[in-house]
């Protein structure tokens, strides 16, 4: 089976990589070419363009930013549905816009191409240990056929239902991810104001009531002063924002979220933009510094 791979950044990088270290034959495509280099070191083919990617592939996984670089990879003048190639099938696990995954099922429907909208959750450790939870949006008779490669990249791999419900439940994944956050930041902080050791408290919360993923993983990286991306604060900002815009739509008032976004804006106005969610704690700290 010939595999299309666009996006080889944090996490598109190393899911990429079991696909290649599974036995699939890889074409590879990333705006910044050095960033695919490995795969390519590895034996998969690099394409200048998406709609090369296209003319050789049978399915095609997208893992990019924005929803401005999806609609950009798709519909594009050298995009992948402006291409008379081969795929059969695309699969795009950019954490996106829902109503965005369901133009590409329908435009993609009118050249014969299958569509999957399949975000994921997990972060830089997941997608390297590839223990990634996967939810997909589309056709299940689709789901069921690409099941075999999501299996390759994550641990737990749901079919949630129509075209755009894999980006719903990312949204849903984000608003509790965003919560958790916070909550993790204010209680390391509050630690540290009364002189405990951070690590020593992770030990033991975690293992009660307050565990999560998030303290265990993140709250270990803020322990260490460790700020680098498995997840960048920009993107998290735009998941933030795709969610209070599906609410307000929905009619629905998320003032918690609402709260978490203001207060990412602030850390990326910080410089933090590229830094991981983890780094929400600075932001507090300066608000705390500053009465």
């Amino acid at each position: 089976m010939k595999i299309g791979w666009i996006g080889t950044g944090v996490m598109g990088g190393p899911m990429a990589g079991h696909l290649q270290k599974a036995g699939y034959e890889l074409s590879v495509h990333n705006r910044t070419k050095e960033k695919a280099m490995p795969l390519v070191a590895n034996g998969a083919h690099w394409c200048d363009t998406p709609a090369q990617i296209a003319q050789q592939s049978e399915i095609i996984f997208t893992m990019l930013g924005h929803p401005e670089d999806v609609k950009e990879i798709y519909f594009g003048e050298m995009g992948i549905l402006e291409s008379k190639g081969t795929a059969q099938i695309i699969v795009d696990m950019t954490s996106s816009q829902p109503t965005l995954a369901r133009s590409i099922y329908e435009e993609a429907a009118k050249l014969g191409i299958e569509s999957l909208d399949a975000p994921v959750s997990g972060g830089d450790v997941g997608a390297r240990e590839a223990i990634l939870a996967i939810m997909v949006g589309g056709e299940k008779k689709i789901f069921e056929q690409v099941l075999p490669l999501f299996e390759v990249m994550g641990k737990t791999i749901s079919f949630m239902g129509d075209p755009g419900a894999g980006q719903h439940t990312k949204v849903c994944n984000q608003i509790l991810v965003a919560g958790t956050m916070i909550g993790v930041c204010e209680s390391l902080l509050y630690a540290s104001k009364q002189g405990l050791d951070s690590s020593e408290v992770i030990d033991i919360v975690e293992k009660g009531a307050a565990g999560s993923w998030s303290i265990s993983n993140l709250g270990r990286r803020i322990a260490k002063g460790d700020y680098n991306p498995g997840f960048f604060v920009e993107h998290f900002i735009k998941d933030m924002g795709i969610a209070l815009h599906e609410a307000s739509a929905a009619g629905l008032s998320l003032p918690g979220l609402a709260l978490v976004q203001q207060l990412y804006i602030a850390l990326k106005a910080q410089g933090h933009g590229r830094s991981g969610t983890q780094a929400l704690i600075l932001a507090l700290e300066k608000l705390s510094s500053s009465k």
